[in-house]
């Protein structure tokens, strides 16, 4: 890699201070085991709870930028970061058996039902960006890790179709999780969410050699999005069974949510960006400076470095001068997206235009 790719502002924090930083990334999942383990709670302290997430907007407001390097390779122990990536997956699975178990006890009409179903589906969210990281680790346990917890989301599929869909063909028309330049993020959802099962699908019958083979060949039980249906549906049906309706209601819901957050982020990460060449550049995917973003989703915002080195951990990603810059931190992006979406794309546009990055028959004035 060109040194010129990349930005190199600020002093890099020394291995124990990168360290120190990333336990950010703990900061929602271990507050709502803390939620979950207390509950239920009687209303006053479930809106106390409920004001404490989204009191996490303040500090997504910070105008604190992480552009500085990390350490060199050789100055960065990686033991550290993977053991803080195992504690996060800990977490998460005990957050998942700790809302089946309270939501067991709580009827639709308890206000902490949906209190817990919230801080759940923020933990789940980070989850994500958890099994994100790991199903890029080459260790096969790591992969299967991060498949187990995407299970809980019940996007299992995710972890084939983001490795050997996503990577290769992002930017390109054939790649259902790119947003096209002027696409709207509901229209997206709609195409991306069965497109990328289908792309998973497709796949994986296609490293099997099943074109053609009965559906109930044994050879069925390799196909890995089969085995994460499978997985998916024997835990609605225990968590229906074993914990009652308004758990089965509240696991899926935070499923959903936490999915939708997602494609969120997929929309913005590569949104008008396309390319024509059989290389990955530095242009064709979104980066973010933002502190926060940066700490708490796992080096996810240096997403360009990610998608030219996509087997790089997390703690050494970097920002890349050619990647158009995010204006907000990620948690941001998500709510503009949602639900001022217009306003979304045009900070996007005029960010593509400042870099010269606008499609070649667009207008470089936004549209107001």
């Amino acid at each position: 890699m060109n040194p010129s790719d990349t930005i190199a502002a600020g002093r890099s924090p020394g291995a124990l201070g990168l360290w120190v930083r990333n336990l950010l990334c703990l900061l929602v999942p271990a507050f709502s085991v803390v939620h979950l383990w207390t509950g239920p709670h009687a209303w006053p302290t479930a809106l106390g709870f409920l004001l404490a997430i989204l009191s996490l907007e303040l500090l997504e407001r910070i105008p604190l930028r992480a552009t500085a390097p990390p350490p060199p390779p050789e100055q960065l122990p990686g033991a550290p970061f993977i053991a803080l990536l195992y504690v996060f997956a800990a977490l998460q699975f005990t957050n998942i058996a700790l809302l089946c178990d309270r939501l067991s006890q709580m009827s639709f009409a308890h206000l902490d039902t949906y209190v817990a179903i919230v801080w759940a589906t923020a933990a789940s969210s980070g989850a994500i960006v958890l099994a994100h990281e790991l199903i890029h680790r080459p260790p096969r346990g790591d992969f299967l890790l991060g498949r187990l917890l995407l299970t809980t989301v019940l996007y299992e599929h995710f972890a084939t179709e983001h490795v050997r869909g996503h990577h290769p063909r992002v930017g390109t028309e054939a790649d259902p999780a790119t947003a096209r330049f002027g696409e709207r993020f509901w229209p997206f959802f709609r195409r991306t969410v069965p497109g990328q099962f289908r792309s998973a699908l497709a796949l994986e019958t296609t490293r099997l050699q099943l074109g053609g083979v009965a559906p109930l060949h044994p050879r069925w039980l390799r196909h890995r999005v089969v085995q994460g249906l499978a997985v998916q549906l024997a835990m609605l049906v225990a968590i229906a069974v074993y914990f009652g309706p308004v758990a089965l209601f509240g696991f899926v819901l935070q499923a959903i949510i936490a999915v939708i957050s997602l494609e969120a982020v997929n929309y913005f990460e590569h949104w008008g960006l396309a390319r024509t060449g059989k290389t990955v550049e530095s242009h064709h995917s979104w980066d973010c400076d933002s502190w926060f973003t940066q700490y708490s989703l796992v080096g996810l915002s240096r997403h360009a470095d990610h998608h030219r080195y996509a087997s790089k951990p997390f703690y050494r990603l970097e920002l890349h001068a050619e990647a158009p810059m995010l204006p907000v931190s990620y948690g941001l992006m998500v709510n503009t997206v949602l639900f001022q979406n217009d306003k979304a794309m045009k900070q996007m546009t005029e960010e593509l235009g400042r870099r010269g990055l606008l499609p070649a028959d667009t207008d470089p004035a936004p549209a107001e």
